[in-house]
């Protein structure tokens, strides 16, 4: 079992987004219906910690709701120091598989 088995992150996949003028965000209520910029047939990103670090498909089967991975994001570089500590920024980056995991005792 190594240290990344025990570290965990916010998973989130974004449908869509919109902007709305502050007055309509109050008047919301139950039932009320939200128009996204996108469609449901356009790819959503997959977020960890807030950072993208793929893309999928929507999958819905019976009252199940997944998401297919089509597509990994690669950091173009990621920077680490010696003596720094896992954060969000290299936890993003091992998931991702843009860095290899340092051996022990070198970082």
């Amino acid at each position: 079992m190594t240290g990344l088995d025990n570290l965990h992150v916010d998973l989130t996949v974004q449908l869509g987004t919109t902007r709305m003028p502050l007055h309509q965000l109050l008047k919301l209520g139950r039932g009320a219906v939200v128009e996204l910029d996108g469609s449901d047939a356009e790819i959503v990103e997959i977020l960890v910690n807030g950072h993208p670090i793929a893309r999928g498909n929507v999958v819905v089967t019976g009252r199940a709701i997944s998401v297919e991975v089509t597509e990994m994001i690669r950091r173009e570089t990621v920077l680490r120091q010696p003596g720094s500590r896992i954060g969000s920024q290299a936890a993003l980056a091992l998931i991702a598989g843009a860095v290899e995991p340092a051996a022990p005792g070198t970082v």
